[in-house]
């Protein structure tokens, strides 16, 4: 194990570098892991102990490699695997929720929109989430197959990805919800067009940046304190390095070189 001066971050795909951004907004010194999971991805049809094999798998790889802490940027891996990771490992392990909670306080109709995997939406902890805040604001939930996928090609303005943009939240949208959780790590990076779709009228909530909150209040001290440290990030895929190579630097904004793992 290197010396444990970094934050790890990893998803079933790219999706989870729309956190990774909130955290580099967060701490710029500290240096960054991330794990994109893509030779596995979508997450959402595998089976729950598949998803724990997989997240005990890529957070040990992580902790090898200097993570002080580590992030779970998938909702659907956070529903099956954060227990357990916290369990075994004595880091901090952030996880995410959908944003049920800021979503109901946010509506005005009283409708709220949900977009997210399957496995997602079929969770214990998105049903217990729904029981805890929902209250008497009505939750519409839209389970989005290849949606994440899109993102994963970067195709973020496609014909296609329009298509399924507009599928999945016209039901929403027809049942009167204005505002729309973005359930789903991918899906921030389809803000630009699912606000061009829904209109400008429909708040769109993700939890990236609460994440990120979370991760700077679980970091020991002594650690976000360092002045020796340098703000690198360091990237690895279980799928086609070239082409993720590609598509990380698109969604990250910069050039980036990524490692097969």
């Amino acid at each position: 194990m290197q010396n444990a001066s970094a934050i790890g971050v990893f998803d079933s795909g790219v999706g989870g570098l729309s956190v990774l951004r909130h955290i580099r907004a967060q701490l710029p010194s500290v240096p960054l892991l991330y794990v994109a999971d893509s030779g596995h991805v979508p997450y959402g049809d595998k089976t729950q102990d598949y998803i724990r094999e997989r997240s005990l798998v890529l957070t040990e790889f992580l902790i090898r490699h200097g993570a002080a802490a580590v992030v779970i940027a998938c909702n659907t891996a956070t529903a099956a695997a954060a227990a357990p990771l916290r369990a075994r490992f004595t880091l901090p392990i952030v996880a995410m929720e959908p944003a049920v909670k800021p979503a109901v306080t946010a509506t005005r109709s009283g409708v709220v929109g949900v977009l997210a995997t399957v496995g997602a939406l079929e969770s214990a902890r998105f049903a217990a989430l729904l029981e805890q805040y929902a209250g008497d604001v009505e939750i519409v939930t839209q389970a989005c197959p290849g949606l994440a996928e899109q993102v994963e090609a970067g195709e973020l303005k496609s014909i296609a990805t329009r298509e399924l943009v507009a599928r999945y939240t016209q039901p929403l949208i027809a049942r009167g919800a204005d505002t729309i959780v973005l359930g789903c790590t991918h899906y921030p990076f389809l803000r630009p067009l699912i606000s061009e779709i829904v209109g400008p009228d429909v708040q769109l909530i993700d939890t990236g940046e609460a994440v990120a909150r979370q991760v700077v209040r679980r970091l020991p001290e002594a650690l976000i304190g360092r002045i020796d440290l340098k703000p690198t990030e360091r990237f690895w895929t279980t799928g086609d390095a070239r082409s993720a190579t590609r598509v990380v630097a698109k969604l990250w904004g910069r050039p980036a070189s990524v490692e097969a793992l």
